[in-house]
């Protein structure tokens, strides 16, 4: 949605009642106590691994609406007197056979066998026990990660800062190989460390190498650990990808294409037949783009053809669509959603055509560009539920769309629902191949912020009943019927995108929700929820008032936030140093009526306290999160002297940031991105040193073992996969007994050393056969877009860099070790030039932005 902030006077009304929220969240829950009347789910569908039934059950509580009439036995089928997640999973087992039915326990709607709605209800009720993490639906995933509990009392001898460099042992050594400026030496003397060029380096391994043959104590950093699960995580998505998705995505769109085409040519009501029509050329334009050849294609790759044609009669509509998608321009009206595709801003369906730049993994081969476009139009173009008169466009109350194309748009997405259990495409339907990708996607990124085909199926159910014939679609009753239980359901949370809302001022809270309502409707395979950009949305315009201070924040355009910041992430996760800083830079300094910056951040610093470890980790990129908090804390009283600075709270803060970009970059296809409301003594022995965060590896150990658990159950992984997963958990489970002993100053041992002193050879194992572009940290991500000024947020992963600490060892020694640590950027650059990795790398060679200037305290560059 395209959401402009008109400029006003300086006393926007900003206000923070609730009670828009507060309904908004009454109705969902509702909703979802209503749940599964007459709900129409396959059991065909259904596969045996527990991982896809958390899927399904999730899209069940957040979609199906429910009768009140089922009549319960007990649901404890696994009898261990408690009612879990865990019982309605076994309940699925039984439904689809590989375990033995338990009537007398799961047949809740005493129909005499145990089916997976008896499944649904039992979840259902488990939902309504109460908040336990164990209850909450959003969890269901959590199952595969176990909590963490690391006890360690540190009590490392400390020393003095400013340090002596002359009492470190191997300063000598340190000075014959490194030619340190006057600041480098100030810096590490004043913090006990200091951040250091390495040259053009984007192999996170290669200094490990670099250290042992030079003789240098290796130091282990963080950045090393996360930047090894970032390829673990990127290399099995991408995987699966090219193996699996791009052929399965191509099944789909090619039998959607010839039931659209069927439908056409068979419908006589003329609203229908406009429908099926416009479905034909939406289903087209994905086929098209993954049978179409890049230009830069060069022929090299094994990529399955398909004969397919584009009916003559959407084929101009499909080339203009196939025209904006490859220019990547910008905001330009929609020829397949329009009815007058002429139309310019208001009650005209307008798409962000810059957002289909392949970008992330995506540029690595020819298949994974033409997937990203695929995916991203099916992320992306939505069937809008409500429209608007045509005398209403132009005013302040502009709807999106008019009536006649929401109209449209819902007959469209009601045939597409119905028809996906029902359309072959290869040896399944399309909704077995819906529910795979989905179910994969979904375990690495979450679930869709938009209605999925399942609400949509449950509607039509409860307004036409299980017997729904697609020609009942031309009954006008039936669809406000339809309208209205679709109004119903929950409202997305994060704009996408879609359409033109302009908000005037004053601005409301009131006025930002009533656009989110705006785009509610069908997305085909929607872009999903993730909490960043949750948090993004809750603390740009118009949530935080404007301006009120007086410096030129990054964060604002004209007199608003425009911009958030990747410290906003850090802040709500609970960095005391990532507010700090916001603050000095004046990127705090907004109010209005009822509401601040401060009073929106602390509103979900206390939401994201408040969650337990089971929601922390429903999915692989909510884990990924929760495994940087660790670095976010201060260090007190027993960790080592280095650790308890506030430069030291910067470099973990700089190593989180790299990391969540890392993050960003990884799921740029998937995750929904928020946009602003516009508005020479004798050798001594090589004692190297781990950086000492033993909780950080316990829960990164947690996360690779989720990830492989949930991965296998899903039958994505190949063998090389699981060895280079079985090699980093090797490893973290070895750093976590390594850093616990330096917490309690104990001494290692010889093969501990040895272990530390090979660390780069250990971390070979990790990374086989990964291509040298898979492994490079120069990599970007755009975040956030903001309309007011035509320009994106990116974030982006420079060169290596090289730290130098200097730690004591149990022998009273002070040493210092060097060891590799990301480079952060934050810039702003245009909406039409979104940046790929390779563009990100020239401009690193060329021009590179400069780095964050809080990091200053840290390295002698920033």
């Amino acid at each position: 949605m395209n959401v402009y902030v008109l400029p006003g006077s300086s006393q926007h009304s900003i206000q923070t009642d609730h009670g828009e929220e507060l309904k908004r969240k009454h109705e969902r829950a509702t909703w979802q106590r209503s749940f599964a009347r007459d709900w129409n789910f396959r059991e065909e569908t259904m596969k045996t691994k527990p991982i896809i039934y958390c899927v399904l059950i999730l899209l069940a509580l957040f979609s199906a609406p429910a009768s009140a009439d089922h009549t319960i036995i007990s649901g404890d089928v696994n009898n261990d007197s408690r009612l879990t997640a865990t019982d309605s999973l076994i309940a699925l087992q039984m439904a689809v056979g590989s375990m033995s039915p338990d009537i007398a326990r799961a047949d809740m709607n005493h129909d005499g066998m145990v089916s997976s709605l008896d499944a649904l209800i039992i979840l259902r009720m488990v939902q309504e026990t109460g908040p336990e993490a164990e209850h909450n639906p959003k969890s269901a995933f959590a199952a595969y990660y176990s909590p963490v509990n690391i006890p360690v009392d540190p009590c490392v001898t400390p020393y003095q800062l400013p340090v002596n460099l002359s009492n470190i042992s191997n300063i000598v050594g340190i000075n014959r190989e490194f030619e340190l400026s006057a600041r480098e030496n100030e810096l590490l003397m004043n913090n006990g460390f200091v951040i250091m060029d390495y040259g053009d380096v984007s192999d996170i391994v290669a200094p490990y190498d670099d250290m042992k043959h030079r003789d240098i104590p290796i130091f282990v950093t963080s950045d090393t650990l996360l930047h090894l699960y970032h390829i673990q995580f990127d290399e099995i998505l991408k995987g699966a990808e090219e193996r699996e998705f791009f052929d399965a995505l191509l099944d789909m769109s090619a039998a959607m294409l010839k039931q659209a085409d069927y439908d056409y040519n068979t419908f006589t009501d003329p609203e229908i037949k406009e429908a099926s029509r416009r479905n034909a050329a939406y289903f087209a334009v994905a086929v098209k783009l993954l049978q179409t050849p890049t230009e830069e294609y060069n022929g090299t790759e094994d990529i399955r053809k398909i004969n397919f044609t584009v009916p003559d009669y959407v084929q101009s509509v499909v080339n203009h669509e196939i025209a904006n998608i490859e220019s990547h321009e910008g905001f330009t009206a929609s020829h397949i959603f329009n009815t007058d595709p002429n139309c310019m801003a208001e009650c005209c369906y307008c798409e962000d055509y810059s957002q289909y730049v392949p970008r992330g993994h995506y540029t690595r081969s020819e298949k994974l560009k033409r997937y990203f476009k695929a995916m991203m139009w099916y992320g992306r173009m939505a069937f809008l539920l409500k429209g608007g008169n045509a005398t209403e466009c132009g005013g302040i109350e502009t709807p999106l769309i008019t009536e006649e194309d929401a109209k449209l748009a819902t007959i469209q997405a009601s045939l597409i629902a119905s028809e996906l259990p029902n359309t072959s495409a290869g040896n399944k339907t399309v909704q077995e191949h819906w529910n795979r990708i989905y179910s994969v996607t979904s375990f690495f990124v979450g679930t869709a912020d938009d209605l999925t085909p399942y609400e949509y199926q449950s509607a039509i159910t409860e307004v036409f009943g299980s017997d729904f014939d697609t020609a009942e679609l031309a009954d006008n009753r039936k669809m406000l019927e339809l309208k209205a239980e679709l109004s119903g359901l929950r409202s997305p949370e994060i704009y996408g995108g879609s359409g033109v809302c302009v908000i005037y001022p004053p601005l409301t809270r009131e006025k930002l929700y009533e656009c989110l309502d705006k785009t509610k409707g069908f997305r085909f395979m929607g872009q999903r929820f993730i909490p960043d950009s949750y948090m993004f949305q809750q603390l740009v315009a118009p949530a935080v008032g404007t301006y009120a201070g007086n410096k030129t924040p990054f964060t604002m355009c004209m007199d608003t936030r425009c911009f958030p910041r990747g410290l906003d992430v850090m802040a709500v996760l609970g960095s005391g140093c990532a507010e700090t800083i916001l603050r000095e830079d004046g990127d705090t300094e907004y109010e209005g009526i009822n509401t601040s910056y401060d009073k929106q951040l602390e509103k979900l610093k206390t939401e994201f306290a408040g969650f337990d470890t089971a929601e922390w980790n429903r999915n692989l990129y909510w884990s990924w999160l929760y495994t940087l908090k660790p670095l976010l804390n201060e260090f007190g009283d027993g960790y080592p002297t280095f650790m308890q600075t506030e430069a030291w709270q910067k470099k973990e803060l700089q190593t989180s940031l790299a990391s969540w970009t890392e993050l960003r970059h990884d799921t740029i296809l998937y995750a929904k991105q928020s946009c602003t409301a516009p508005t020479c003594a004798p050798p001594q022995t090589i004692i190297g040193y781990v950086e000492p965060v033993p909780e950080f590896y316990a829960r990164l150990l947690r996360l690779t073992e989720m990830t492989e658990d949930g991965l296998t159950d899903l039958n994505i992984l190949n063998e090389t996969e699981k060895k280079r997963l079985h090699s980093l958990k090797r490893i973290l489970n070895r750093l976590i007994n390594i850093s616990t002993d330096e917490l309690e100053n104990k001494a290692l041992t010889e093969d501990d050393y040895e272990f530390i002193r090979d660390f780069g050879g250990h971390l070979d194992y990790v990374v086989t056969g990964v291509n040298t572009k898979g492994k490079e940290t120069t990599i970007v991500a755009d975040v956030h877009t903001d309309y007011n000024t035509g320009k994106v947020l990116e974030e982006g992963v420079g060169y290596v860099k090289l730290i130098l600490v200097a730690y004591r060892v149990p022998d009273g020694r002070i040493l210092l070790g060097a060891g590799p640590v990301f480079s952060y950027y934050e810039f702003k650059h245009p909406i039409k030039d979104r940046l790929t990795d390779e563009a990100w790398k020239q401009m690193l060679q060329d021009n590179p932005p400069d780095e964050p200037e809080w990091a200053r305290e840290i390295t002698d560059t920033g």
